[in-house]
């Protein structure tokens, strides 16, 4: 398994994403809530360049206790990321789609070390 460079992990702040070339492939590697992840930046959906695309909290459907429908909130804990091309949600976290549980997102391992962050391929 072979380790490409990525940047100085100081290079990579919070909220942000640095997409690398690994031979033919563009992997993506973002840092949010102080976690960094790493996704082949391709959709497998169309090919959009997922990475690239916008990161929100998930939205939730509120209920009470009779089951109506109260409203929406972000939520705290799970964040996804946004294809720009098609509107495709995937979880950050794991890489699955929020809507179609046949598509989920390449995940590569990364590795920080002496103030660098590496993706393993």
């Amino acid at each position: 398994m072979a380790e490409i460079f990525v940047c100085s992990a100081a290079e990579l702040g919070e909220g942000n994403v640095k997409v690398v070339a690994a031979g033919s492939r563009e992997i993506g590697v973002i840092r949010q809530k102080g976690q960094c992840y790493a996704y082949l930046n391709r959709c497998p959906h169309q090919g959009g360049p997922v990475c690239e695309g916008v990161r929100m909290p998930k939205v939730e459907t509120v209920l009470n206790d009779e089951l109506q429908f109260f409203g929406h909130v972000f939520s705290e804990d799970v964040d996804h990321i946004v294809c720009p091309w098609h509107g495709y949600e995937y979880n950050l976290e794991t890489g699955a789609c929020v809507g179609d549980a046949g598509l989920r997102l390449k995940r590569y391992e990364l590795v920080e070390r002496e103030g660098g962050i590496y993706v393993l391929v």
